[in-house]
Protein backbone atom coordinates (compact mmCIF):
# COMPACT_ATOMS: atom_id res chain seq x y z
CA UNK A 1 0.00 0.00 0.00
CA UNK A 2 2.78 2.01 0.69
CA UNK A 3 4.87 1.79 -2.73
CA UNK A 4 1.27 2.27 -4.18
CA UNK A 5 1.08 6.01 -2.56
CA UNK A 6 4.81 6.96 -3.30
CA UNK A 7 3.84 5.97 -6.87
CA UNK A 8 0.68 8.07 -7.11
CA UNK A 9 2.57 11.08 -5.47
CA UNK A 10 5.50 10.37 -7.68
CA UNK A 11 3.50 10.37 -10.65
CA UNK A 12 1.37 13.58 -9.42
CA UNK A 13 3.99 15.59 -9.24
CA UNK A 14 5.74 14.66 -12.82
CA UNK A 15 2.72 15.57 -14.19
CA UNK A 16 2.43 18.71 -12.53
CA UNK A 17 5.94 19.60 -13.72
CA UNK A 18 5.16 18.74 -17.01
CA UNK A 19 2.20 20.80 -17.05
CA UNK A 20 3.65 23.54 -15.66
CA UNK A 21 6.67 23.52 -17.78
CA UNK A 22 4.20 23.15 -20.94
CA UNK A 23 2.02 26.25 -19.64
CA UNK A 24 5.37 28.29 -19.04
CA UNK A 25 6.71 27.10 -22.99
CA UNK A 26 3.07 28.72 -24.09
CA UNK A 27 3.75 32.13 -23.09
CA UNK A 28 5.54 35.05 -24.86
CA UNK A 29 7.60 37.14 -22.46
CA UNK A 30 8.97 40.15 -23.12
CA UNK A 31 11.02 42.97 -21.87
CA UNK A 32 11.27 47.07 -22.07
CA UNK A 33 13.90 49.24 -20.70
CA UNK A 34 11.84 51.80 -19.59
CA UNK A 35 14.27 54.40 -18.30
CA UNK A 36 15.77 54.66 -21.51
CA UNK A 37 12.89 55.07 -22.89
CA UNK A 38 11.62 57.66 -20.66
CA UNK A 39 15.51 59.75 -21.31
CA UNK A 40 15.18 59.21 -25.26
CA UNK A 41 11.02 60.26 -25.42
CA UNK A 42 11.05 63.82 -27.20
CA UNK A 43 8.57 64.87 -24.41
CA UNK A 44 10.95 64.72 -22.16
CA UNK A 45 12.94 67.90 -23.49
CA UNK A 46 10.08 69.50 -24.34
CA UNK A 47 8.60 69.38 -20.72
CA UNK A 48 12.50 70.92 -19.29
CA UNK A 49 11.50 73.61 -21.67
CA UNK A 50 8.11 74.00 -20.57
CA UNK A 51 8.89 74.15 -17.21
CA UNK A 52 11.30 76.45 -17.34
CA UNK A 53 9.70 79.17 -19.17
CA UNK A 54 6.98 78.77 -16.73
CA UNK A 55 9.24 79.52 -13.28
CA UNK A 56 11.66 81.41 -15.10
CA UNK A 57 10.73 84.74 -13.68
CA UNK A 58 10.73 83.35 -10.01
CA UNK A 59 13.87 81.79 -10.52
CA UNK A 60 15.41 84.85 -11.84
CA UNK A 61 14.03 86.49 -9.09
CA UNK A 62 15.65 83.92 -6.55
CA UNK A 63 19.06 84.08 -8.49
CA UNK A 64 19.52 88.00 -8.09
CA UNK A 65 18.76 87.53 -4.62
CA UNK A 66 21.57 84.68 -4.15
CA UNK A 67 23.79 87.45 -5.75
CA UNK A 68 22.64 90.56 -3.74
CA UNK A 69 23.35 88.35 -0.97
CA UNK A 70 26.74 87.37 -1.86
CA UNK A 71 27.78 90.19 -3.17
CA UNK A 72 26.71 91.68 0.45
CA UNK A 73 28.57 89.31 2.22
CA UNK A 74 31.72 90.02 0.74
CA UNK A 75 31.31 93.63 1.07
CA UNK A 76 31.07 93.17 4.56
CA UNK A 77 34.21 90.67 4.50
CA UNK A 78 36.31 93.44 2.41
CA UNK A 79 34.80 96.74 4.21
CA UNK A 80 34.17 95.73 7.62
CA UNK A 81 37.89 97.28 8.86
CA UNK A 82 36.70 100.28 7.38
CA UNK A 83 33.23 100.78 8.13
CA UNK A 84 31.78 102.55 11.35
CA UNK A 85 29.76 100.31 14.12
CA UNK A 86 26.08 101.44 12.52
CA UNK A 87 27.05 100.86 9.26
CA UNK A 88 28.51 97.53 9.96
CA UNK A 89 24.99 96.90 11.63
CA UNK A 90 22.64 98.34 9.27
CA UNK A 91 24.94 95.82 5.95
CA UNK A 92 24.13 92.93 8.24
CA UNK A 93 20.30 93.94 8.98
CA UNK A 94 20.35 94.03 5.00
CA UNK A 95 22.01 90.47 4.81
CA UNK A 96 19.74 88.66 7.43
CA UNK A 97 16.79 90.71 5.23
CA UNK A 98 17.69 89.32 2.35
CA UNK A 99 18.52 86.04 3.52
CA UNK A 100 14.55 85.62 5.15
CA UNK A 101 13.60 86.80 1.52
CA UNK A 102 15.49 84.15 -0.22
CA UNK A 103 14.18 81.73 2.43
CA UNK A 104 10.74 82.50 1.51
CA UNK A 105 10.66 82.60 -1.78
CA UNK A 106 13.44 79.19 -2.66
CA UNK A 107 12.05 76.68 -0.78
CA UNK A 108 8.54 77.10 -2.10
CA UNK A 109 9.26 77.92 -5.48
CA UNK A 110 11.59 74.32 -5.64
CA UNK A 111 8.70 72.55 -3.99
CA UNK A 112 6.74 73.94 -6.35
CA UNK A 113 8.96 73.11 -9.66
CA UNK A 114 9.52 69.43 -7.99
CA UNK A 115 5.89 69.15 -7.88
CA UNK A 116 5.01 70.16 -11.56
CA UNK A 117 8.10 67.99 -12.65
CA UNK A 118 6.82 64.93 -11.36
CA UNK A 119 3.31 65.61 -12.53
CA UNK A 120 4.88 66.03 -15.92
CA UNK A 121 6.85 62.41 -15.47
CA UNK A 122 3.88 60.91 -14.44
CA UNK A 123 2.40 62.05 -17.87
CA UNK A 124 4.63 60.44 -19.88
CA UNK A 125 4.91 57.36 -17.49
CA UNK A 126 0.98 56.83 -18.58
CA UNK A 127 2.19 57.66 -22.73
CA UNK A 128 4.35 54.91 -22.02
CA UNK A 129 2.46 52.53 -19.96
CA UNK A 130 0.30 53.12 -23.04
CA UNK A 131 2.76 52.82 -25.83
CA UNK A 132 3.62 49.26 -23.91
CA UNK A 133 -0.15 47.96 -23.79
CA UNK A 134 -0.29 48.82 -27.80
CA UNK A 135 3.26 46.76 -28.57
CA UNK A 136 2.61 43.90 -26.16
CA UNK A 137 -0.87 43.31 -27.45
CA UNK A 138 -0.05 43.65 -31.37
CA UNK A 139 3.22 41.37 -30.48
CA UNK A 140 0.97 39.16 -28.62
CA UNK A 141 3.19 39.29 -25.52
CA UNK A 142 1.45 37.63 -22.41
CA UNK A 143 3.97 39.18 -20.17
CA UNK A 144 6.07 42.43 -19.97
CA UNK A 145 8.89 42.91 -17.68
CA UNK A 146 11.27 45.57 -17.00
CA UNK A 147 14.37 45.11 -18.49
CA UNK A 148 16.79 46.50 -15.39
CA UNK A 149 14.97 43.98 -13.31
CA UNK A 150 15.84 41.17 -15.61
CA UNK A 151 19.21 39.28 -15.79
CA UNK A 152 19.02 38.49 -19.55
CA UNK A 153 16.50 39.01 -22.25
CA UNK A 154 16.65 37.74 -25.91
CA UNK A 155 17.32 40.66 -28.14
CA UNK A 156 14.25 39.63 -30.14
CA UNK A 157 11.98 40.08 -26.88
CA UNK A 158 13.27 43.50 -26.07
CA UNK A 159 10.55 45.94 -27.56
CA UNK A 160 11.75 48.95 -26.26
CA UNK A 161 12.68 50.57 -29.80
CA UNK A 162 8.69 49.34 -30.63
CA UNK A 163 7.74 51.23 -27.79
CA UNK A 164 9.97 54.23 -27.94
CA UNK A 165 8.44 54.95 -31.67
CA UNK A 166 4.72 54.12 -30.10
CA UNK A 167 5.38 56.58 -27.40
CA UNK A 168 6.82 58.84 -29.89
CA UNK A 169 3.59 58.98 -32.09
CA UNK A 170 1.47 59.84 -29.11
CA UNK A 171 1.36 63.79 -28.24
Amino acid sequence: MKTFTKSLVAGALISAAAFSSAALAEQKIGAVNVQGIFQSMPQAATIQQDLAAEFKDQTEEVSRLEKDIKYYIEKNQRDAATMSSKEKTELEGKINALREEYAAKAQPLQQEVQGRLKEEQNKLLGFIKQSIDVVAAKEKYDVILNANAVAFINPEDDISKKVLEQVSKVK
